[in-house]
């Protein structure tokens, strides 16, 4: 059984470069110039209009919240605004961080900026820590966003899901970085010229949080705190929820994201809070197809993918089986069957264990 070490500064990321894992050449669907072109198209439109909605209700809800505070008649709207400050940032930051959301490069910084601040992702260290992500996709000892490890660590999944475990390391994170400190982990994929920004902004992120504090104690109440950082705590779960399914259960260190990446047919609300990742598949082929694309993407290319998972229920049926198995068996993945109008999963750097998993 192979023993995952999944420090960047470990090991595994030495045998990952030997073996030609990191910054591989991925396996992508065939498609021709032109509908590449036309699909990778940026608009204002249709970020602005969903910005306009996101941010338009996070108003109304923590307006109406504060109105019925301390009222147990306000929860429901700060739940509501919890999942959006605390779960679509989660996807804001995401895509405008691709640069893809907006046509208008000020728009999607704007947007970057504001979602990182929400979700505590230091906006500098995570665009870097994304290019990595996805150069090096689920490749042990490379990609720093694995989330799932294996054996799976259940109990700090569940955490997740009301945020106190990320939000802290986040915090503690900030507060290193804004006395000055890069770690040694994130030394290995931000650039010496881009951390000085990373300082910065965690020390224009700790007056915040002070300002926030002070609010607090001078009106003696958690209101304050109800509007800015806990709703990154009670509001975390829909990302959490949509977020184990992108890789849960799926292949590591391989060089195909047919094997190591899941696309999920998901309701609509879902898909303006989750800004249409649930075609995850897709995004990673092609990630520098702007997110209102990816429906007509998945349409082009499905010949070629897996059957995507009907609902978030169902792929929650088909991960959870795997990733049980994989707290004895760490090799274990999830070999999904491809339609007979796709290309093979390439195999030339894992043969083996896809040998050994269909055998079974």
């Amino acid at each position: 059984m192979t023993v995952r070490n999944y420090s960047l500064l470990g090991e595994t990321a030495q045998e990952a470069i030997t073996k030609g894992l990191a910054a591989a050449e991925w396996y992508h669907t065939e498609l021709s110039r032109k509908e590449m072109k036309a699909l990778m198209q940026r608009r204002d439109g249709p970020a602005t209009r969903d910005t306009i909605i996101w941010l338009g209700a996070m108003v109304i809800f923590a307006g109406v919240g504060v109105w019925l505070w301390p009222s147990w008649w306000s929860a429901p709207f700060w739940l509501a605004y919890g999942v959006l400050y605390g779960s679509a940032s989660d996807s804001r930051w995401h895509e405008c961080g691709h640069g893809t959301a907006f046509r208008t490069q000020w728009m999607n910084d704007a947007v970057y900026q504001l979602a990182c601040f929400m979700i505590m992702r230091n906006p500098v260290t995570w665009r870097w820590s994304h290019a990595r992500h996805h150069t090096d996709t689920y490749i042990v000892g490379r990609d720093p966003e694995i989330v799932l490890m294996r054996p799976p660590d259940l109990f700090r999944a569940l955490l997740g899901f009301i945020g106190i475990r990320d939000a802290w390391l986040a915090l503690k994170e900030m507060i290193v970085n804004a006395l000055g400190i890069i770690n040694a982990e994130q030394a290995t994929f931000i650039p010496p010229d881009e951390q000085p920004k990373v300082i910065l902004i965690a020390r224009i992120w700790s007056a915040v949080y002070l300002a926030t504090i002070f609010a607090a104690l001078y009106m003696q109440s958690i209101l304050p705190f109800m509007v800015i950082g806990l709703p990154r705590l009670y509001g975390a779960w829909h990302h959490v929820l949509t977020g184990l399914l992108q890789h849960g259960g799926l292949a590591d260190n391989v060089t195909d994201h047919r094997l190591n990446s899941r696309t999920v047919y998901m309701n609509r609300l879902s898909r303006f809070v989750y800004w249409n990742m649930n075609y995850h598949v897709e995004h990673h082929m092609f990630p520098m197809v702007p997110y209102h694309a990816l429906p007509a993407l998945h349409a082009k290319i499905r010949h070629d993918l897996p059957e995507a998972s009907p609902s978030i229920f169902a792929a929650y049926r088909e991960m959870w089986p795997a990733v049980k198995r994989q707290l004895r068996y760490e090799d274990f993945f999830l070999l999904r069957e491809l339609p007979p109008t796709a290309k093979p999963y390439r195999a030339e750097l894992h043969e083996l264990a896809v040998a050994k998993i269909a055998a079974e």
